[in-house]
């Protein structure tokens, strides 16, 4: 459900640009940094969830027309409930977020470090297709460092939801500010989204770019530097 703060946005947006509230999806909006969550999101257990989602999913394949007895498809609904549950929407439980330990900066390792490519795969929350791409993750440490694996998990955790490309990357970002108790944190994102290259305009070729830029990261000359090392 949209906000009613954002429905009124949206509909002076009709009034000067025709603007329409069922392309919304295609213009990448989003109502905040949280991902919109019901309030009693976590009342079904996952065994419940799974259940629920593969009956569903199976009303879905019935009225599509597909033959449920069919050996290579009667299996499908439940392998969809557990790949969601389990796999590419698990971000959204609290519970599978990755647990960090930080270590004293012994070295005194005082510029930035940055672990560039890390690969991930999220869903477009407005079409339910994949977005996958790189991250790019910088810090420059305020007296703790964390282990290089573990700023991979955490780009991870945030790409299991249904998403859009901004949210991603100011969650990621606002989360290592919030672990490694600093601003100095940059997060650049490069993504590929199905619904632009195999829906609507059908463009193979574009990818999105979004980013973060924290603290001393907002320097000019930070901002060279972090693209320096991003070049391959």
């Amino acid at each position: 459900m949209i906000p009613e703060k954002d429905l009124k946005i949206f509909k002076v947006n009709e009034l000067i640009n025709g603007f329409n509230a069922n392309d919304i999806g295609d213009d990448h909006l989003f109502s905040g940094l949280e991902t919109p969550m019901k309030k009693d999101a976590f009342k079904l257990s996952d065994k419940e969830k799974k259940q629920r989602i593969a009956h569903l999913f199976e009303e879905i394949m019935d009225v599509l027309g597909l033959d449920l007895t069919d050996d290579s498809l009667k299996g499908t609904p439940n392998r969809v409930a557990k790949m969601y549950v389990d796999e590419i929407f698990s971000g959204l439980n609290p519970a599978n977020k990755p647990k960090i330990t930080l270590f004293d900066n012994k070295y005194q390792y005082n510029q930035m470090l940055v672990e560039k490519n890390i690969s991930f795969n999220s869903n477009c929350e407005h079409h339910f297709v994949p977005i996958f791409g790189k991250a790019h993750v910088a810090y420059i440490s305020s007296g703790k460092v964390i282990g290089l694996s573990k700023l991979n998990r955490i780009v991870q955790h945030y790409a299991k939801r249904p998403q859009v490309q901004e949210r991603l990357t100011n969650q990621i970002a606002e989360d290592l500010k919030h672990i490694l108790g600093t601003e100095d944190v940059a997060v650049i994102l490069d993504a590929k989204h199905l619904c632009v290259s195999s829906r609507g305009i059908k463009d193979e070729s574009s990818t999105t770019i979004t980013s973060y830029y924290g603290g001393k990261f907002g320097a000019p000359e930070k901002i060279a530097e972090l693209q320096n090392y991003l070049k391959d």
